[in-house]
């Protein structure tokens, strides 16, 4: 078998150098989920830290997965997200193509070289192909006589239009050691690794062969895959090896876990970034999270929590990764995620909750710019507001028990008299603003003699409904205004009479 060794010089030629290059190699089949973003952010963090190249590269070999529109979900998630890529498949770059389906006549070639270095063999058995992501641990060997067949049987069978596969041929004796930044060494015996498949009958790769030919291609220095990888390590090593090609530094990250036990799963309902987006979390806030969930910083940053993008880059450190497996707990997002809303121009979480709280509240008297300020510091993911504010457009049916209140010392009995003689006050009122309500009835409580709670809390009750609201009496009152106010404490005095 002749090769065009012109072909793989050419190659080798455009391979950049010089500099860190990373990717980020989805698969398009539908929703991008919390570990692959974490990949996605790690290793645009690791370009990005060393000023290097960060690529995105779309992994659509296994054309039964694909689905319609998951290209444009990875593109509109990494956007959202700054994970701004400097080569790809919109932007073009030194080794284009970045999809793997438009690089086809590569992987032939490179199959054909690596038989002919003694690193691969063509398969004419007749069986069913492994799965890619089969159990290593129930690894069913392959065994056959194919590897024994001369170039000129091999040359035979093609020309009789035999179907075949290259498989990966593997030393039967030895061992094959594999380095990680997280894991450290991990050496396996030859003889336990499989001779896999690397091109399949339909002359399309397999993911682990794609992934090598087009990383080397690529001038990739670093690989960021889950741990789950790591049982495939060694035969990565023996593939560059059999090309005497140099081996990128590999990080693979542990699991993101829904608890103890089990992986996070979208089948299991656990969110996607998008899931979480649509909830009501922040990007900022999410990235900020996701960071954290295995990396946690060093020095004088280690107690650090919230970082922003920029200060992220500055400070990510492959050291920082951990081998153990990191807990997504939604409480701890939620905290957050509340911290970086407090934090956002009031303006902004405006425009951001202007479009809930519209559909909240139907009353053209109340403005919705004083109810978004009044949520903010006090909501921790945008979908609480409706059941933050609902009162604010008509009072739920409500139990007088709420008007008992321990720490206010507060009865039925006393708190229908402290609206009596809230109401009069309240009605004689010219200037209904939070200030004024507040004063005016502090100025009452002293009159009676009474604590302010025992004036506030009948009265937040009563134009509420709720024993929790985004804001305390006063405030509420002077969203509400003065009539709908008023109405309301008349309507709680009927009900505790």
């Amino acid at each position: 078998m002749e090769l065009d060794m012109q072909y793989f010089e050419q190659m080798e030629q455009k391979i950049p150098h010089g500099k860190v290059r990373t990717r980020f190699a989805p698969s398009p089949t539908g929703y991008m989920h919390v570990g692959n973003l974490r990949t996605a952010l790690y290793t645009w963090l690791i370009a990005r830290n060393a000023g290097g190249t960060f690529i995105l590269r779309i992994e659509d070999t296994d054309q039964g997965r694909l689905v319609e529109g998951a290209v444009d979900v990875i593109y509109r998630t990494m956007k959202e997200c700054g994970l701004d890529h400097d080569e790809g498949p919109d932007v073009g770059g030194p080794v284009a193509p970045y999809i793997q389906s438009q690089r086809r006549d590569t992987y032939g070639k490179y199959a054909d070289l690596l038989v002919s270095r003694g690193g691969a063999y063509y398969c004419f058995c007749q069986k069913t192909e492994e799965p890619e992501n089969a159990d290593p641990k129930n690894v069913v060997k392959h065994s056959c006589s194919c590897p024994l067949l001369t170039e000129a049987e091999v040359a035979e069978k093609k020309a009789a239009g035999l179907p075949f596969v290259v498989r990966q041929k593997i030393p039967t004796e030895g061992t094959t050691t594999f380095r990680d930044a997280s894991f450290g060494e991990i050496t396996v015996e030859n003889s336990e690794l499989d001779e896999q498949v690397l091109l399949k009958s339909d002359g399309l790769p397999t993911y682990n062969f794609a992934n090598v030919i087009d990383d080397h291609l690529m001038g990739i220095t670093h690989v960021v895959r889950g741990s789950e990888y790591l049982a495939s390590a060694p035969k990565y090593n023996l593939l560059y090896e059999g090309f005497g090609w140099e081996v990128p530094t590999y990080v693979h990250c542990s699991p993101v876990m829904r608890d103890a036990q089990h992986k996070m799963s979208k089948r299991h309902g656990d969110p996607s970034y998008e899931d979480l987006i649509r909830e009501g979390y922040l990007t900022d806030a999410v990235l900020n999270y996701v960071a954290l969930l295995g990396w946690s910083p060093r020095g004088e940053l280690a107690e650090q929590e919230f970082f922003s993008l920029p200060e992220l880059a500055k400070a990510f450190d492959i050291s920082g990764i951990s081998k153990s497996p990191a807990v997504f707990d939604i409480q701890k997002l939620r905290w957050m995620n509340a911290e970086y809303m407090k934090k956002l121009d009031p303006q902004v979480f405006y425009t951001m909750a202007e479009p809930i709280l519209k559909k909240a509240i139907q009353n053209p008297a109340i403005d919705l710019k004083a109810v978004a300020a009044l949520v903010q510091p006090r909501c921790e993911i945008l979908s609480d507001i409706p059941e933050r504010i609902d009162f604010l457009q008509e009072v739920p049916a409500y139990d007088t028990e709420l008007y008992v209140h321990k720490k206010s010392k507060t009865t039925k009995e006393n708190s229908l008299e402290s609206l009596k003689a809230v109401y009069p006050v309240l009605e004689a009122l010219n200037e209904w603003t939070n200030e004024a309500l507040y004063a005016t009835l502090m100025a009452l409580a002293e009159k009676m003699e009474v604590k302010n709670s025992l004036i506030l809390w009948p009265l937040r009750v009563a134009v509420s409904g709720k024993a929790s609201t985004p804001g305390g009496a006063t405030e509420l009152c002077a969203i509400l205004g003065k009539e709908e106010s008023l109405k309301r404490i008349q309507k709680a005095m009927e009900l505790l009479a």
